[in-house]
Order: C-alpha cells, then structure tokens, then sequence
C-alpha cells in the first residue's frame, strides 16, 4: 500500500507537469462552429508560445509528490530495519550490552536458587501428606531443576575466576548460565499445575493443616530446647564457637509467630467453607514453619559438632605431630618445595600446635576453630593423606558450610549471586576427595558475602524495634515475595513463572 502510495504520487506529479502542453493548441476555445467559409474566415491567427506562468503550479505540484515519495521511502526503510513486533524478525536485533548481560546472569541465579529451595521446602510437606511414591514425579523435577542449576554456579564460579579468557567466550558464558537457570525454572514450572492438583484444597485441607499445625507444635518446643542449649554452649565455649547461629532462637520465635498468624488464618477461612482460599496462608505458614525448623536445627547441629570437635582435637594434636615429625625425617614429598620453605612451614605448624595445646588448659576455646588451625598448619607438609587429621578437617568445613547453607536459605530475600555462587562451590568441593580447607574457606566467605547483603539490605525491625507479626522477617526470608500490600503471595512450589501464583484476585 505504502509503495502503491509513492508511485500514485510520482504520476500525479507527472500529470500536472504535461498538463499544460495536453491543454495548449493554436486556437482559443470558442463554442464549436459549423465548418464552412464564415468560420473559417472567423478563426483567430495561431500563438506560437506558452505563458511561464502556466507552468509555475504543476512544477511546485511535481516538487511536492517527490519530496513525498522520497519521505516516505525513508521512513519505510526505517521501520523494517527497526521493527521488533511479533512475526517480524529485525535485521539488526539488539544486542544486550555486557554489563546488562551480567546482570541477567546474576538475577537469574538468584531466582532459579530461590525457586529450588521453595520447592524443596513445600515438596516435604506434600510428601509428609501423601507419601514419597505419590510425590515421585516432582522429585525427580526437582532433582533435575537442582541439577541445571549445579551446572548454572559451575559455570558462574569459572566466570569469576576469568575463565573463559576470551570476550566473546565469556559473552556465550553468562548466556549459558542464563539458559540452565532457565531451564530449571522451566523444569518446576512444568510441575506447578499437576502439584497444585495434588495439593489441592477440595483434597483435605484439614489433613494439610493438621500436618502444619503438628510440626509447628514440635518445633514451638523445640525452639525452647534450642535457647537454653545455645546458653549453654556459651558458657561452655569461646563467642566465636557460638557465633554461626547467633540469634537463631529468636530468628525461630519471629517465624513460629508469623506462622501462627497465617495458620489461624487458614484455618478460619477453610472453616468458613472457602476452602480455596486457604491455600495462601496454609502455605505462607508452611514457609514459615520450614525456616523456624532451620534455625533449631542449625543450633542443634552446631552444638553435637562442638562437643565432637571438642573430642576430636587431642586426638589431631597427636596425628598433626606425628606428621610433623615424619616431614622432619623424610623431607618434603614435593622436590619443587626448597628445604628453606620446608622448615619454615615445620616452625610455622610446630608455633601452632603449641598455641592450640596452650587454649586446651586455659580459657574456653573453640573446639572446630582449634580443629580448623590444626589442619591449615599440617595441610602444607603435604605427609598425610590419612589419619585423624583430615576426619577434622572434614567436620570443620561440613560445620561453615552447613552454617552458611542455613543462613542463605533463611535470609534469601537479600542475599545476591555472588555468596550463593561461593556456597555452591563449597558443598562441591565438600563432596569431594581432599579438597576440605577449600570447602571451608569458601564456604566461611559465602557466609561472609551473604551477611553483608543483609546489612545493605537493612534491619527487618521498623524503627520502633518491634516487627509486624514476623511479616518482616517473612520477607526477609523469602516466604512473602513483597508484590503486594500485605507482603505479596507465598513463594511456592515452581519457577520464576508458577512460584508466585497464590497472588490475590484483581478487583
């Protein structure tokens, strides 16, 4: 149509330009005459030219139509290399810039690490209403999903450690780490609707809320348990022992008064006949009642790896002098390592394991931080590959990854890519053969990384100290996603496209 209207324009031009040689002859126009002698005798003489006045309109007219025409070429040509609507493809796409890419990449970790940990947390309470068996098929979504994000932080942890090189590698890099994160969405967000099915209200809400209200009950108890446990490893060992779960007592209490608040919630609504309508603060308590089971959980964990730490530490002063005396005797096992360095690494040990026998008879210490020195000490002798020394090792690095596993899941409102991408690496590192202090380093700064994320996030309290029914500390969490006035929906089973679909109705 648009061409159709250019060259429309170029013949009217045209027209008007001939219009006035079509119209000039050699007689003025009369009324028409009976041929014959009068009128011819009456015939005026012929003109033999043409006024440059007549010509003035068609050439401006003729001017116009091109300047048109040429306009409308351009313009034309413009849109087709600009368009983007669906159904047509531009021939210069754009591109996204690489600090744009790099944020997508980040985001994109964040939510496929969120969307596995809420699915996780909602799949044990379906399980815990219909059995392992019934809940098979969204097992293996799940293990599939934390499989494509495994691979998504393996690719991230490279990246920040400059490999590929290349900018263009790198470029096909973060676009990889944003096609497994997106698979894994895809992976949960296929199971979303069958899982709902499952879950359904008309199914047994009651049975759902019998379930929360029991491990709420538990775990009510529990949190006491918890707080005069943490007491007493206080009084029995150094700050820095007790440190990893500081507040966990309280950080539980605020989850079970949220998770009280929705469940009544729930339970009115259900006993009121709306029974779809309790699926929103069922499943906001079962957020709830999940976090306030990691914080007791991580205290009771922390306190058997104390007193096992505690046990374990003459034991590994002994192993370490053992292998401290066979570097002294057979030399350094790497011949690139200069005797000079090897002696200097025996003082180095042989100062450390004299300070750590000295807390033994001294002040509480902290068993896994002595167990921890212990093992740095010997580690670069390279003599041991066996024995006490690296059991110790492996409970130092289990306890600071299990300890920042527990603060990230609970705080995952505000920490970012780059502590979950040290945390990943850390629980494989783990897993693996001799790579402990490693996991443990990592580990100690994904735990550091995700605190000061908190910190720039801000304090969950309101400026009078007190917080809104443990709405805050939901958010903080993760358990509210903060889309809507009242904290928005719960998170729930699914990706980035189904984790937030218990949203309140429009209008």
């Amino acid at each position: 149509m648009r061409a159709a209207h250019t060259v429309l324009g170029s013949v009217i031009g045209v027209v008007w330009l001939m219009f006035p040689w079509m119209t000039i002859s050699g007689q003025d126009p009369v009324p028409a005459a009976r041929a014959g002698p009068v009128a011819e005798a009456a015939a005026p003489p012929e003109r033999d030219e043409t006024s440059p006045v007549d010509l003035i309109l068609p050439l401006a007219v003729a001017a116009a139509a091109g300047v048109l025409a040429t306009y409308a070429y351009v313009r034309r040509t413009r849109r087709a290399r600009t368009r983007t609507t669906p159904g047509v493809v531009s021939a210069h796409p754009p591109v996204p810039t690489p600090a744009g890419l790099e944020r997508q990449a980040r985001t994109a970790l964040v939510v496929a690490d969120d969307s596995v940990r809420t699915s996780e947390e909602e799949l044990a309470f379906a399980q815990a209403r219909f059995g392992a068996e019934e809940v098979e098929p969204f097992t293996h979504a799940l293990a599939a999903a934390r499989t494509e994000l495994s691979a998504a932080f393996a690719i991230r942890r490279r990246y920040e450690q400059g490999v590929p090189a290349d900018d263009a590698a790198r470029r096909q890099a973060l676009v990889g780490i944003v096609g497994r994160c997106a698979e894994a969405g895809r992976r949960l967000d296929a199971e979303a609707e069958a899982f709902d099915q499952l879950r359904a209200p008309e199914r047994g809400v009651g049975a759902a809320l019998e379930i929360a209200e029991g491990r709420f009950r538990e775990l009510a108890g529990r949190t006491g348990a918890a707080e005069a446990t943490l007491a007493g490893l206080r009084a029995r060992y150094a700050s820095s022992a007790t440190a990893p779960v500081l507040g966990h007592s309280e950080q539980a209490k605020d989850r079970l008064v949220f998770a009280t608040a929705e469940l009544n919630r729930a339970r009115r609504t259900a006993d009121s006949g709306a029974v779809a309508q309790a699926a929103r603060p069922l499943r906001a308590a079962e957020g709830a009642i999940a976090q306030a089971g990691v914080f007791v959980r991580g205290v009771e964990r922390l306190s058997a790896e104390l007193a096992e730490a505690a046990k374990l530490v003459p034991a590994a002063l002994t192993g370490a002098e053992a292998e401290l005396a066979t570097a002294r005797g057979w030399g350094a096992p790497d011949a690139s390592v200069p005797v000079g360095e090897l002696h200097a690494r025996i003082r180095h040990a042989d100062v450390v394991l004299a300070a750590v026998r000295h807390e033994l008879t001294g002040a509480p210490y902290d068993p896994l931080d002595a167990l921890r020195r212990i093992a740095r000490a010997v580690e670069p002798l390279g003599v041991g590959r066996a024995g006490v020394v690296p059991v110790a090792a492996r409970l130092v690095a289990r306890s600071a990854v299990g300890g920042a596993a527990d603060f990230v899941s609970t705080h995952r409102g505000a920490v970012g890519a780059e502590a979950r991408t040290l945390l990943a690496e850390a629980e494989r590192l783990l897993a693996a053969r001799n790579e402990f202090a490693a996991a443990d380093g990592l580990a100690r700064q994904a735990r550091e990384s995700a605190e000061q994320d908190v910190r720039v996030h801000g304090n969950p309290y309101d400026a009078t100290g007190e917080q809104a029914g443990g709405a805050a500390g939901a958010l903080l969490g993760g358990i509210l996603l903060g889309e809507e006035a009242d904290g928005g929906p719960p998170a729930s089973f699914g990706g980035p496209g189904t984790r937030g679909r218990r949203r309140l109705p429009r209008g």
